[in-house]
């Protein structure tokens, strides 16, 4: 089978939808089918940055693209450019299109199945309802989330299948009106991949001491990831755990911002920003020295940090909202916390001061993290590609 995935990010920008084209596309290649991926070119200062980290193939075809007003961190495709693919795509004999972000990508994606007369699958990343008022301020939130609703009700019935990470998310779709049959597809992980051997002592280059408790959060540094709350949970932490350090790795738009509340707040003493990781071992000796992952998004479709953080060893605690909801499992090395900053400490102190509790959480998580490899799903995501040729050809 010879998909096309099209996409209005991937790596070397980093978030969930690159790390889920990128999990789902090796996958399909080690079962000996074909992908070629669309998407955007980046800054070459970008590039060569993690260029350790991504390494480009002969069908990743990677077009010219231009900044996106009120976004700098993204960039967007001509659908021109996209569409004068059409006579190369038919040469290289496409079976399916899979679109995977909801902007150029996506009228680009249909149109080109429709020319190249084959199925057109979606998948669902990002719950706009909740994720559009961090940067559209100026705008009513209720407006916002009925725009957010009417659009992706009008794009996921435009194409013949949807892909979504989570029950919450198929759920919020059909309350939207979607009618399109929806296949719950979430990303997995490539343990034996993402297991590293360690390459250094995290705690060591943060002058974090072994007997401190290091709790850690990986990801976009963004307003929609609500790290807000982390540090408004930190003073409730540090009055029964007063030597607690909460560690924020990852990059974003709202650095600034939030190392400003840590200022004002008087924190800085208890909270460090690492910036970006590099996943070839950095990263997961991060994950490795933390005694806790903390997690509060409102606006995952599912959460795929939370997995790695399991899948090393190291208990979660979170909210529990959206698609983390389909991750957390009680018995699976997670806690989930309470909606209020003051309740979510009182969760991490406790994981954190009952030693036998802890130990069982510890045990819990990579045995959980096993449920969830990228072979599974990839073989998911393919029962499903063929569903949709044996539709297309009956009908």
């Amino acid at each position: 089978m010879h998909i096309l995935m099209i996409s209005d990010v991937y790596f070397p920008r980093i978030n969930g939808v690159s790390t889920s084209i990128q999990s789902f596309r090796s996958e399909l290649i080690t079962l000996g089918h074909r992908v070629t991926l669309i998407c955007p070119d980046y800054p070459e200062s970008l590039t060569l940055e993690r260029a350790k980290d991504q390494h480009d193939d002969e069908d990743i075809l990677r077009l010219p693209s231009r900044t996106v007003l009120l976004d700098p961190e993204d960039r967007m495709m001509s659908y021109g450019a996209i569409i004068n693919l059409i006579p190369i795509l038919r040469g290289r004999s496409i079976d399916l299109v899979h679109i995977h972000t909801p902007f150029v990508a996506h009228y680009a994606g249909v149109k080109l199945a429709r020319r190249l007369a084959i199925p057109v699958v979606e998948s669902y990343h990002t719950f706009f309802e909740e994720y559009l008022y961090n940067y559209i301020r100026w705008i009513p939130r209720n407006w916002l989330k009925r725009a957010a609703r009417f659009f992706s009700k009008s794009q996921c019935n435009a194409v013949d299948a949807l892909v979504v990470p989570s029950s919450p998310m198929r759920n919020a779709l059909q309350t939207y009106g979607v009618s399109t049959e929806m296949h719950i597809i979430p990303t997995g992980l490539n343990l034996d991949a993402f297991r590293t051997p360690p390459t250094s002592n995290f705690r060591a280059k943060l002058s974090i001491r072994d007997d401190q408790p290091l709790l850690l959060y990986v990801g976009r540094v963004a307003l929609e990831k609500n790290i807000d709350f982390l540090l408004n949970m930190m003073p409730f932490v540090l009055n029964q755990t007063p030597d607690a350090v909460l560690v924020i790795a990852g990059e974003g738009p709202a650095e600034s911002h939030l190392k400003r509340r840590v200022a004002d707040m008087g924190l800085q003493a208890s909270v460090k920003f690492v910036g970006y990781m590099r996943r070839d071992g950095a990263l997961q000796d991060a994950y490795r020295a933390a005694d806790l992952f903390v997690f509060a998004s409102r606006t995952e479709t599912q959460g795929l940090v939370l997995l790695e953080a399991l899948a090393l060893g190291t208990p979660v605690v979170a909210l529990g909202i959206m698609g983390t909801l389909d991750v957390l499992h009680a018995d699976g090395g997670c806690v989930i916390a309470p909606d209020d900053p003051s309740g979510f400490a009182d969760a991490v102190n406790q994981a954190l001061n009952q030693p036998d509790r802890y130990q069982q959480l510890v045990d819990q998580a990579p045995r959980y993290a096993e449920t969830w490899t990228a072979a599974q799903k990839s073989q998911q995501l393919l029962e499903m590609y063929r569903q949709q040729l044996a539709s297309h050809t009956t009908s």
